[in-house]
């Protein structure tokens, strides 16, 4: 395959950034999205040109660092998959490809396709800690669990915290982020005893760095791991739930 790669360069987060075009040759339609840009990056360097930055780990849809924009797309056109799981072969021959890094002021760029998600770090450290020693595995097995609320927190816990969510909402809200992050405790005994503070806290925290959801509903559709916007009307129930049982609690 040969293609068209218009890819977002830029040097450092006060530098301006703008498109550059580089044509990528014999391009296998069973190499991944990232082996291909490995393969530029290889002539790149060969050319005696800046390689071209981009986010990546585990390379196995697990660790939610890969993330770009592919033509307009989060994570590319197929749907419920991260950058690094999509193959070549989803385009054709002769495309043009357009690669961009997340757009939202709370994931500022760093270098060509490297974003900023520190806001996610925030996120998660409001949450805290769960105070339930778990203890070892059959100490933990002994909790009885409804297999609905085990399902449905496994559910939210494969959030991978990619914030393809952010870069596909209008409003770069991040409310599926945090819904899953919140959720995935809430549903669950051993993250009762702060469920309420710990709703509040996370949602004031990502209140200070996020857009606000309209529910456009395309967190959902961006989402590699399919996760639900049924988590932000949990989240949001929990949130005002929170305001009278904190209230209370604080009145004793």
């Amino acid at each position: 395959m040969n293609l068209s790669l218009k890819i977002w360069r830029q040097a450092s987060p006060d530098a301006p950034g703008g498109f550059k075009t580089y044509e990528a040759r014999n391009v296998s339609p069973e190499a991944s999205f990232l082996e291909m840009l490995d393969e530029l990056n290889e002539r790149l360097n060969s050319e005696g040109e800046e390689p071209i930055a981009f986010d990546h780990d585990c390379r196995e849809g697990i660790c939610g660092m890969c993330g770009v924009m592919i033509n307009g797309n989060p994570h590319g056109p197929q749907d419920g998959t991260a950058t690094c799981q999509l193959h070549m072969r989803k385009f054709s021959d002769g495309d043009s490809i357009t690669i961009e890094p997340w757009r939202a002021t709370a994931l500022p760029v760093i270098r060509d396709l490297v974003v900023d998600r520190t806001a996610f770090d925030r996120i998660i450290e409001a949450g805290g800690y769960i105070s339930v020693n778990t203890g070892a595995a059959p100490d933990a097995n002994i909790i009885a669990i409804p297999k609905e609320a085990a399902e449905a927190s496994m559910d939210a816990a494969s959030c991978i915290g990619c914030a393809a969510c952010v870069a596909a909402c209008p409003n770069s809200a991040a409310n599926l982020f945090a819904a899953a992050k919140i959720s995935h405790l809430s549903l669950l005994p051993q993250g009762q005893p702060e469920r309420w503070s710990r709703v509040v806290a996370m949602v004031e925290t990502m209140e200070e760095y996020f857009g606000s959801c309209t529910n456009h509903g395309e967190c959902e559709t961006a989402c590699p791991k399919n996760i639900s916007i049924d988590f932000i009307a949990m989240m949001n129930r929990d949130f005002i739930k929170a305001q009278f049982k904190n209230f209370v609690r604080i009145g004793q």
